[in-house]
């Protein structure tokens, strides 16, 4: 294959999984040393196409219409040992939940270096530096299971950069970054396809983001894609996220004085083990009220999934304690009761390793409904329809696994599952990070009306500054600065349009 010829041909595109249309009618080219963007609203087959690149299409899923050449191979139907000598060598997909993809029992060096085109010439500072991370804190000897979900992502990346592929394909590469880091990330790839002369595919809802890096735009639709291949790069205006004029940031039912839900006290946290181990926060305090939305922002490993995980009873603080109504919750869920465990609900970020691959949706919902007895049984059919349709998914959804699902619809799976135990306390990390600016407000819609009809108090962490500032009644601003960070309480403004 030659310099000039693409180095990946999708035409007409069509698959399915049964009788669920996954992507419709796509064409699409990648040529060396460009990137395209492929973007669209939730489930419109975004990662269906970037599977399909590497030869890795959903169980059961099959095409139905249309070509498909990587490297001058019709990849899906290359012999099992050329499709793995083709991805070894040649492609490196780095997906939606890159934390999934990586051995927790590797440390990062290692994890870098394990797949390196040239192990003994990769440089893991170099690499660790270009994806924007410290190489002066000892993070390449910490293990996944310490890094946050941004730091996961950079990893996965610089592991994908690592083996100096032909292709490289990014699924939402930003997701769960700081504004900083997305523009970094941004110039990072350009850089990265015009100097190596790499071609590479990535999907994203964030217009700023593919505009600041992309060269061609691929607008994908359920049924309908839009395509603009081998043209500069001006991907469709979307509206900024909704603000609607009745979305007041405190409902007016919530007091000041309300008794509180959750207090937190001079909460202490460390992440890491051995010399890399150091501590993301110190003396927080945080108070959470029925009915509030309270937003936690802040660079990338300054603490936020931490702190959630902390109330969670997933990780155990150095001080401090946790309330819950007037009593004191346990360290560890292990040692909290039943009901209290049900009160107090986690929404992670990558979704992907949270849901068990062997349950159906439906069975992923009806657990908590039974565990915690929240409806009777003749009722958690019922009830599962009634979740799914909140979170803007069908009743149909209750039989697919959740690798028949896209990386947003996998997400709004895992809000059901926490809204199905009924909680007193939603903790959401980065829930609408993949999600389009349509379906991300209307899940911070449901989350409203949850808050104002059942005083569901509500922890989320996001970038999105103007998403937080259009919903949330109080922000807390991490830092985290020379391990301790600066902690700012301040009342959300009154939305404004954008």
């Amino acid at each position: 294959m030659s310099t000039t010829d693409p180095a990946a041909r999708a035409t007409a595109l069509s698959v399915t999984l049964g009788d669920t249309p996954l992507l419709t009618d796509a064409t699409l080219t990648l040529a060396p040393g460009r990137v395209t963007a492929v973007t669209g609203p939730s489930g419109a087959g975004k990662t269906t196409l970037l599977r399909a690149l590497v030869g890795a299409l959903p169980p059961g899923a099959r095409v139905t219409a249309g070509s498909l050449t990587v490297l001058g191979h019709d990849i899906l139907a290359l012999p099992p040992e050329e499709l793995r000598r083709l991805r070894r060598h040649k492609l490196a997909f780095v997906g939606q939940d890159p934390g999934s993809g990586l051995n927790p029992r590797m440390r990062v060096d290692r994890l870098i270096t394990e797949t390196a085109a040239d192990r003994r010439g990769t440089s893991v500072t170099d690499l660790l530096r270009a994806v924007r991370l410290p190489v002066d804190e000892g993070l390449e000897r910490r293990r996944t299971e310490h890094l946050s979900g941004g730091q996961q992502r950079r990893v996965a990346l610089a592991r994908a950069l690592a083996r100096r592929p032909a292709i490289l394909l990014l699924d939402e590469p930003t997701a769960g970054l700081d504004a900083a880091l997305r523009d970094d990330i941004a110039d990072l790839l350009h850089d990265i396809a015009d100097s190596e002369g790499i071609a590479i595919a990535l999907t994203s809802h964030d217009a700023d983001f593919v505009a600041r890096c992309a060269d061609d735009v691929l607008a994908l639709w359920p049924d309908r894609p839009v395509t603009a291949p081998g043209t500069p790069a001006t991907p469709p205006v979307p509206a900024p996220a909704r603000v609607r004029a009745d979305a007041v940031p405190a409902p007016a039912r919530v007091r000041a004085d309300a008794v509180p839900v959750v207090e937190v006290k001079a909460l202490d946290a460390r992440v890491g083990s051995g010399r890399s181990r150091h501590r993301v926060f110190a003396g927080l305090d945080l108070v959470l009220r029925p009915g509030t939305l309270t937003g936690i922002t802040g660079p990338s490993g300054c603490g936020k999934t931490t702190l959630l995980r902390a109330l969670a009873g997933l990780h155990r603080p150095e001080a401090g304690r946790i309330t819950l109504g007037g009593e004191l919750l346990a360290s560890s869920y292990r040692r909290r009761t039943r009901d209290q465990r049900r009160r107090v609900q986690l929404v992670p970020q990558n979704p992907l390793g949270a849901l068990n691959p062997a349950h159906t949706v439906g069975a992923t919902l009806t657990r908590p409904l039974k565990l915690h007895s929240v409806r009777p049984a003749d009722r958690c059919d019922a009830r599962v329809a009634e979740l799914l349709t909140a979170v803007g998914l069908t009743p149909g959804h209750a039989d697919r696994h959740p690798h028949e699902l896209s990386g947003g619809q996998r997400q709004r799976v895992s809000i059901a599952r926490a809204l199905a135990a009924e909680p007193d306390v939603l903790l959401c990390d980065e829930v609408t990070s993949a999600l389009d600016a349509d379906t991300a407000e209307d899940i911070m819609e449901l989350l409203r009306g949850l808050r104002t009809d059942q005083g569901l108090a509500v922890v989320l962490v996001s970038h999105d500054l103007p998403l937080l500032s259009a919903h949330a009644d109080l922000l807390l601003t991490l830092d985290g600065a020379d391990g301790v960070p600066l902690t700012k309480h301040r009342a959300a403004p009154s939305p404004v349009p954008n």
